[in-house]
């Protein structure tokens, strides 16, 4: 079956810092290499990744995005794929101040998913959260308002995202534990060696839950 991928998400998922376009761009690259070999289904990717993006953004702009891309799909053709949640979980001053509030991202997770079943798309999977080391995250360097981003945080949201996942019975996957320090350029965005790690990891993922052929 053809297929349509849309990848909601922040500068991770646009590939900042990286030369060669980020995990995304790598997942399109491939799945152009499986259309290019004359296999029956195409495949379509578009990454819809900004830079600084929270989910109260990607709820503002989901709707005109997707509707502007999936107008010529079958909706059951229709993957989306999220990667949110570490702009939530940055702070300012005091890490009880975060961004956007532990109970306020359940919220807008929630509201996400409701927004991928109204428009019936087949499947809804949200990339779990990960980090490297926090000496250059607190605050972070390349912020010039002094945003700070520890993993402790990321931890939390992380584990929020997997709780609304088991409950919504959406696909979640967690990288937590599967990258390091060293796979990150800054300790917020992956190198090259953690986006192609990541992109593995997604890979798989799909290919494992029947999404997309080996």
């Amino acid at each position: 079956m053809d297929k349509i991928f849309l990848i909601f998400g922040s500068s991770i998922t646009y590939g900042a810092w990286d030369s060669e376009g980020g995990w995304a761009n790598r997942l399109r690259s491939f799945l152009d290499q499986k259309n290019l070999s004359g296999q029956k289904d195409y495949l379509l990717l578009y990454n819809l990744g900004i830079d600084g993006d929270d989910t109260v953004k990607i709820l503002k702009r989901f709707n005109n995005e997707s509707e502007a891309r999936l107008a010529e799909w079958d909706n059951e053709s229709t993957v989306i794929i999220f990667e949110i949640g570490i702009n939530d979980s940055c702070y300012r001053e005091t890490k009880n101040n975060p961004a956007v509030l532990p109970e306020k991202f359940e919220e807008n997770l929630t509201d996400l998913i409701k927004k991928t079943r109204e428009g019936s798309v087949s499947k809804a999977i949200f990339l779990g959260l990960a980090k490297g080391s926090d000496k250059e995250t607190m605050p972070f360097l390349g912020s010039t308002t002094g945003k700070c981003y520890d993993k402790e945080n990321v931890i939390i949201y992380n584990d929020i995202i997997k709780k609304v996942c088991e409950k919504e019975k959406v696909l979640f996957i967690d990288i937590l534990d599967k990258m390091v320090d060293s796979d990150f350029y800054d300790g917020l965005h992956p190198n090259t060696e953690g986006h192609q790690k990541i992109f593995e990891i997604v890979k798989e993922f799909l290919v494992e839950n029947e999404i997309i052929e080996k």
